[in-house]
């Protein structure tokens, strides 16, 4: 006579037990498939969201405003690019960078102009290009962020901090902002005119970057 747990045979309890595993296995798998799905889809659609690059728009504009004599003086660069990878409501996970060409440096007077291509001021044949990299990009509120990164001018690296406003219209976003650097600390303007009784050492940098391809806000 078979043992009796409860009122199955000990045999037949193996055996069943045996055989529940094997028909549900598939089903197992298919939770533990499903529950590994769920943990990794945010991951994977934050990665998604976040790999959308913006384009740069016409009317983008950099412009920076110094003061000779204590008189304003605006200019502008003419060239510059940017490779941008932004969501608005992930911004931690943003990247910005631009590139300047510094020998599109111009306020409008065409020998001021070539002055800022020589070695005292921009020094343009050893460094055509000033570069801004992000390096964090904090979210404050209404379509305001601060973006942290090194500003590199004629090989020499700053840290600054950037406030941005972002509005949106349609598929446009518009980016706009300004800092003040100092332009000695990047040895822009040698010689007699390292003296800020002539040229201020504060210089305002303001820009207004168009772009398509960021998310909503």
């Amino acid at each position: 006579m078979a043992t009796v747990i409860g009122s199955v045979p000990a045999r037949g309890a193996a055996w069943t037990a045996a055989r529940m595993a094997t028909q549900t296995m598939p089903g197992r798998r298919f939770w533990l498939g499903l529950g590994l799905l769920a943990s990794v889809w945010p991951a994977v659609a934050a990665g998604a969201a976040q790999a959308a690059a913006a384009t740069l728009l016409p009317g983008s504009e950099i412009v920076f405003v110094s003061k000779q004599f204590g008189v304003p003086v605006e200019g502008r660069f003419r060239k510059f690019e940017a490779q941008i990878a932004f969501n608005p409501r992930l911004p931690a996970a943003g990247r910005v960078a631009l590139g300047i060409d510094t020998a599109s440096a111009a306020i409008g007077d065409p020998d001021t102009d070539r002055e800022l291509t020589k070695p005292e001021w921009f020094g343009v044949a050893k460094f055509p290009q000033a570069r801004f990299e992000s390096s964090a990009i904090r979210a404050l509120g209404g379509g305001r962020f601060e973006v942290a990164g090194q500003l590199l001018i004629k090989g020499l690296a700053r840290e600054v901090t950037v406030p941005v406003t972002l509005t949106q219209s349609g598929t446009t976003s518009v980016a706009t902002g300004s800092f003040t650097i100092r332009r000695l600390a990047f040895g822009i303007g040698g010689g007699e005119w390292s003296d800020p009784a002539l040229v201020a050492d504060e210089v305002q940098v303001k820009f207004k970057l168009s772009l398509s391809g960021l998310g909503p806000l």
